[in-house]
């Protein structure tokens, strides 16, 4: 895979941080134009024995042309969030979602509708168990998709993101939309 081109991921100039109420009804708006959202979440890394996470922390949703990239400390935009899962009528697709879920019930109070596992996808078609981003990338793109260790193991309780963390989060939930799209699921 070291030897296929890189996908060409989203910029900061198609991303949006979304950390207040206000702001999270625009990107409600916006998402409601679109009947398909990559989705993914992220919660700050626990690395010692018996420490438990608090997250999820973020919440990614992509179109094909935006992501927004949802910071939950602040009660409004987190129930704005919470109405964004909860609301039926839209797939909400991504890889390894089984966690996320969990967190989302239990930090976010809902269940969460229309959530399509793409690994699923995946195994009805044949491939091996797990594809992952990395590997549906590379499958349907001939591309390689580039995940940095160093975001995906930073604080993501952070107030402040930093560039590295927004490009991070928003790329998974931006590949997932797009593989969702690849593999036919998007509504003609």
């Amino acid at each position: 895979m070291a030897l296929l081109p890189e996908f060409a991921r989203l910029g900061l100039d198609r991303i949006t941080l979304v950390s207040t109420g206000a702001a999270a009804r625009e990107a409600a708006a916006a998402l409601a134009d679109a009947p398909a959202w990559g989705f993914d979440t992220e919660s700050k890394p626990t690395f010692r024995v018996g420490e438990l996470s608090d997250g999820p922390h973020i919440l990614q949703l992509s179109t094909r042309q935006h992501a927004w990239v949802f910071q939950l400390h602040e009660p409004d935009c987190r129930a704005v969030a919470a109405e964004l899962l909860a609301l039926g009528g839209f797939a909400k697709a991504g890889f390894g979602l089984g966690d996320d879920r969990k967190r989302i019930i239990h930090k976010l109070g809902v269940e969460p509708a229309g959530v399509l596992e793409l690994n699923t996808v995946f195994r009805e078609r044949g491939y091996r168990k797990d594809m992952g981003v990395k590997g549906a990338v590379a499958v349907l793109f001939n591309q390689r998709f580039i995940k940095s260790k160093k975001a995906a193991t930073s604080n993501w309780a952070n107030l402040r993101l930093t560039e590295a963390q927004l490009v991070y989060a928003a790329n998974d939930a931006y590949a997932a939309i797009r593989v969702y799209e690849a593999l036919g699921l998007a509504a003609s």
